[in-house]
């Protein structure tokens, strides 16, 4: 396998796109290469199969997604309460939405791990791994509620930012702050 980490870059951020785009079953090789914008057969000397390109792809869109290290600094200053952890949520939301071809190829990833036991173990491994980094942090940080809060959080959330990115016109941008607003005052009642 080759080793030129910025061309694997490229070819994995192309997997996400061809992913977000035309599903799983468009995700080849030669599609990727196309997106990539490298020559034919690029893809195939990078990636052992089809199931370590789609593997490499989910772990390429949680590194993505991740806040840069503004934003966790901001997460740590200013009154730890309810305000802010809305504050926070709204930001989340607004990022990883902000990600469309990222989050569209996650749930693409999703359902193709329903067929995949190996796919699913990575990213079952993945997102456990995202969700107890941020209850730690949440925990630390001394925010308000519980990592249950969290958990519901994760779980409200995440459907608001799938409606958001497959039916846009469903929820205006006023509607989905204050969705966020709500999930936070019901999931951590005053």
């Amino acid at each position: 396998m080759r080793r030129n980490p910025e061309r694997r870059a490229a070819l994995v951020d192309g997997a996400i796109e061809v992913l977000a785009r035309e599903g799983a079953r468009g995700l080849t090789f030669r599609a990727v290469d196309a997106e990539a914008q490298v020559p034919a057969g690029t893809a195939s000397n990078y990636f052992a199969n089809r199931d370590d390109l789609l593997t490499q792809a989910g772990a390429r869109i949680y590194e993505r997604l991740k806040p840069d290290d503004a934003t966790m600094d901001l997460s740590l200053r200013g009154a730890h309460d309810r305000e802010h952890l809305t504050a926070l949520m709204k930001e989340t939301v607004g990022r990883v939405a902000a990600f469309r071809t990222g989050f569209l190829a996650l749930l693409e990833l999703r359902l193709e791990a329903t067929r995949r036991p190996d796919l699913r173990a990575v990213l079952t491994e993945r997102v456990r791994q995202d969700l107890d980094f941020n209850i730690a942090n949440h925990v630390e940080s001394d925010m308000p509620g519980d990592p249950t809060t969290v958990t519901m959080l994760y779980m409200a959330l995440n459907w608001l930012i799938v409606d958001r990115l497959t039916l846009p016109e469903l929820f205006s941008d006023k509607e989905i702050d204050d969705l966020v607003d709500a999930a936070v005052d019901r999931v951590l009642p005053r």
